[in-house]
């Protein structure tokens, strides 16, 4: 049993963490992380100008923030329009869904273009902020 665990640990140090991800028609419905997020930290990440910018270009419930954007549709009832696993697969690679879309992937490294250096290589999010903003986003039911 011991030994599960440490093959366990070892294979997630060699896959990347894009393979572990199942898109399932337009939803990734397991969490990249094995665990739910926390709405408390997601709203966070939303509402930050320098984490997640998701409100240069989405407008939300999120009084305390000015300047909200109006270039996608609002957060407001994201959480009755899409299940998780569809806000997941949006915030990890919107463009799985728009090829068109002007959202970063949020979680994808690969096969992009223009990359800042110091994010080469590397997701805007990691794992475990993805499923914060997703338990955030679904809290959202109008």
């Amino acid at each position: 049993m011991r030994s599960a665990g440490l093959f366990a640990a070892l294979l997630a140090l060699v896959v990347p963490p894009a393979a572990a991800q199942q898109i399932v028609g337009d939803a990734i419905p397991a969490s990249l992380t094995g665990q739910p997020g926390d709405a408390v930290r997601g709203r966070a990440i939303v509402a930050s100008r320098s984490v997640g910018l998701c409100l240069l270009c989405h407008s939300g419930p999120i009084a305390e923030e000015r300047f909200q954007g109006d270039l996608a549709p609002t957060l407001a009832g994201a959480g009755s329009r899409w299940s998780e696993g569809q806000l997941r697969l949006r915030i990890v690679d919107g463009s799985r869904l728009n090829a068109d879309t002007i959202m970063p992937p949020y979680y994808r490294t690969t096969g992009l273009q223009r990359v800042a250096r110091n994010f080469d290589g590397k997701p805007i999010l990691s794992a475990a902020q993805v499923e914060d903003v997703v338990a955030y986003l679904a809290t959202l039911k109008d």
